[in-house]
């Protein structure tokens, strides 16, 4: 999207739908993923549907992904800067990817042949429809008008203000990827526990908290929104799942009952995130006072 001679860039981890950034005219950054040997180079057109995605990971499938190369930064950013405009990049958050690190190098590189244009790289220090919450709020300032340094100063403001609750079906796809113990994968399975996650104002994936039983868990993310929500202003939220979408149609119907507050979007998680989320993962995004909370497990 074009604001007052800038475009935007953001990643596909931000599980926005594809008509979103075409309709916006949004640059997107495509992470890579494997499933089961085959490389996915994560663009919209060569990418695995939800439904089949997340059944060959109920299957045993093993999923990688890989950050984007600073190399395949400078070849985006060039492709921009070269219509005269300046840049702004929202990046995937640094806690979970060096994404936003190759963003840098490809900045500093480029930063002496466009002396005269600005180009601008945030770290979200979000995930998911967290970091599509963000894009989503910076669109808007945009669309005011902001230039490109307003709209920066806002969104390094939003950014810790934008919080992520989710939870997991399965255990044993945080295991794999080293956020809860192997004996807390096992036994939290056999006993129905489900861990309450978030993330952190690094940006990292942090469990803080369990509950027994699915809908605890779901009712839980309703709660902690209910926790961090006073004197902040929420039109909407946004709500993301790991192919599951009854589960995220119950949240967003507990958080119109409870705080009168509407669904702006539920969509799958990608991929990329999904990955390491697993299917049955359900995630909630506001925003609110602080994202401050106690690491547990």
């Amino acid at each position: 999207m074009a604001g007052k001679g800038y475009t935007i860039i953001t990643d596909t981890t931000c599980d926005l739908p594809q008509q979103y950034y075409e309709a916006n005219n949004i640059t997107v950054v495509a992470l890579t993923y494997m499933l089961d040997g085959v490389e996915y180079d994560g663009t919209f057109e060569n990418s695995l549907k939800p439904a089949l995605f997340y059944e060959k990971l109920r299957k045993g499938g093993i999923a990688k992904t890989s950050a984007v190369s600073p190399e395949t930064m400078i070849r985006i950013f060039t492709n921009v800067l070269e219509t005269g405009s300046d840049l702004f990049y929202l990046a995937f958050s640094s806690g979970l990817s060096s994404t936003y690190q190759s963003a840098c190098i490809a900045r500093n590189e480029l930063a002496g042949k466009y002396p005269h244009q600005n180009i601008v790289c945030i770290d979200s220090l979000s995930a998911s429809l967290g970091e599509g919450l963000l894009l989503d709020l910076a669109l808007r300032k945009a669309k005011e008008g902001a230039a490109i340094e307003e709209l920066a100063a806002y969104v390094e403001k939003m950014r810790l203000h934008v919080c992520h609750y989710f939870t997991v079906d399965d255990l044993h796809h945080l295991y794999r990827g080293g956020r809860v113990s192997r004996t807390t994968a096992l036994f939290g399975t056999m006993l129905g526990i489900k861990p309450i996650l978030h993330v952190d104002d690094q940006g990292h994936l942090i469990p803080i908290g369990k509950v027994r039983g699915r809908r605890q868990s779901l009712d839980a993310l309703v709660s902690k929104m209910g926790s961090k929500i006073e004197g902040c202003e929420n039109p909407y939220v946004f709500i993301s799942h790991g192919d599951c979408l009854e589960d995220a149609k119950y949240v967003s119907a507990q958080v119109k009952s409870l705080y009168g507050i509407k669904t702006e979007l539920i969509e799958n998680i990608g991929p990329v995130i999904g990955s390491h989320s697993g299917p049955g993962t359900v995630a909630l995004f506001f925003v609110g006072q602080s994202r401050t909370e106690k690491k547990a497990l």
